[in-house]
């Protein structure tokens, strides 16, 4: 018995609207998407959906905690070997980097909850994804030989923000002129992010 066949009528109609809200919110956002459109593309009649959802904003609710990438990438830097924290943050870096690559609806869904939302689900969110996030803490704390006296938490925090922020400029950049968009900086992203942009003194 499959996933899909283990579930109930119910269960079915919920993620059949799931699914058609994430796809019309990733193709034209919260606001110019309606409940009509929602029913229509998940093939319901309109009062169907409210069997389910109470408003067009607790369908996003879930849309949100159901389609972030935080399920495939906690796991994933769970599993990511290194022996020193530099080894680490760069192997990390290039496995984010491309399974972020093919959540192309990511960054979509992420502009509506901080323009539309202005971030009313990332408590909701942060409650969910803590304890998942607690032994990735704990591999920072571990390494703290290494490092500055940064508290762990914090440093994951610039950790993740290094992930982001290539991802999102790659999103909004590319389409700008080859000669001032240079392609493959993720090197150049990880040695900024362990080195800083400040020349060494001495070569001044």
């Amino acid at each position: 018995m499959t996933k899909t066949e283990a579930l109930t009528k119910g269960e079915r109609t919920r993620q059949a609207v799931l699914d058609a809200a994430h796809q019309l919110f990733v193709e034209q956002g919260f606001a110019a998407t309606s409940m009509r459109q929602i029913a229509d593309r998940a093939g319901l009649a309109l009062g169907g959906i409210y069997n389910h959802f109470p408003t067009k904003e607790s369908i996003f609710s879930e849309v949100i905690m159901a389609y972030h990438p935080f399920h495939q990438v906690i796991p994933l830097l769970k599993d990511t070997p290194g022996d020193t924290f530099e080894v680490f943050v760069r192997n990390a870096a290039k496995s984010m980097v491309a399974e972020l690559g093919r959540r192309p609806d990511f960054i979509k869904l992420m502009f509506v909850e901080l323009v539309e939302f202005e971030g009313k689900n990332m408590p909701n969110m942060l409650q969910t994804v803590f304890p998942q996030v607690l032994p990735l803490v704990q591999r920072f704390t571990d390494r703290q030989d290494e490092l500055r006296g940064i508290p762990p938490f914090t440093l994951f925090r610039s950790f993740l923000g290094l992930f982001f922020s290539y991802y999102m400029t790659e999103f909004l950049l590319v389409n700008m002129p080859a000669n001032l968009f240079q392609k493959d900086s993720l090197d150049d992203f990880v040695d900024i992010y362990l080195h800083g942009v400040l020349a060494p003194k001495d070569v001044i």
